[in-house]
């Protein structure tokens, strides 16, 4: 496995939200080890950001309002609301209000 760090952000997603569950129910029925865990978490960041960057390939327009945004530690967070996605297929879809994290795709250090 490669020394590589990756992001932690799509833990947050329902598939990541959803793995943690699982995780902490097989360590707290001691079905599993908290290391083995640790390691499929670790895992799961590094496969769903390389099958994000190798997969996904179509591109969608976003307009909205911007409402907040902020800079830390090189992670951007922007909240828009009153969205509107224009896919590439022609498709629109709307939202009330959404939040972006960009970070970069290398971490600091890296070349």
């Amino acid at each position: 496995m490669s020394s590589t760090q990756y992001y932690e952000l799509y833990r947050r997603s329902s598939v990541g939200t959803a793995l943690e569950d699982t995780l902490d129910y097989l360590i707290s029925n001691s079905l599993i080890e908290p290391q083995l865990a640790v390691k499929t978490l670790m895992r799961f960041d590094q496969v769903i950001a390389d099958q994000l960057r190798e997969q996904v390939k179509s591109r969608c327009t976003v307009r909205g309002h911007l409402h907040t945004y902020r800079c830390c530690d090189d992670v951007w967070t922007f909240v828009v609301k009153d969205v509107n996605f224009k896919m590439e297929d022609g498709i629109i879809e709307n939202a009330d209000k959404i939040k972006i994290v960009a970070c970069n795709s290398r971490k600091a250090g890296e070349s």
